[in-house]
């Protein structure tokens, strides 16, 4: 069975919509920042720390893509962008935006900790708020 983890834009975060080519652009710099931990610990950091390949299908341009490794100990992850309707604490609606992060039935434990941590990094660059995998919730936005 699929688990979600989400990260969701709330009023305070860093930005209120996003997309997933700006999705993609957050692994694209987390790759380039690891390969540069590897160079400076002279090691191959790089395909340790983010082994998959970024792949999009047809059907999926602009709503989802996803991450699929050729690693014995990972297999794939689903990336999506969606919007839902938030009713605030005063009774008025409003669009909120979030990423969600998929591990369907074939991911492995691998899939779980690289997901989990790609959340946390996502999270922490959009200032958002985290919903893990096991319904706990971390906050990485400015709070009052």
């Amino acid at each position: 069975m699929a688990v979600n983890a989400y990260i969701k834009l709330v009023p305070s975060s860093a930005k209120q919509t996003i997309t997933t080519e700006e999705v993609k652009e957050l692994f694209y710099y987390y790759k380039d920042i690891t390969g540069k931990t590897g160079d400076q610990i002279n090691w191959q950091y790089n395909d340790t720390a983010f082994p998959y390949e970024i792949n999009e299908t047809a059907e999926g341009k602009g709503k989802w893509f996803y991450l699929k490794s050729n690693h014995e100990r990972y297999k794939l992850i689903l990336i999506g962008v969606d919007t839902e309707t938030i009713i605030d604490e005063d009774s008025t609606e409003r669009e909120q935006a979030y990423v969600q992060v998929t591990l369907p039935e074939p991911s492995t434990f691998g899939d779980k900790g690289k997901a989990n941590e790609f959340c946390k990094f996502l999270a922490k660059k959009l200032q958002g708020e985290l919903h893990l995998f096991n319904d706990r919730v971390m906050y990485f936005n400015p709070r009052k």
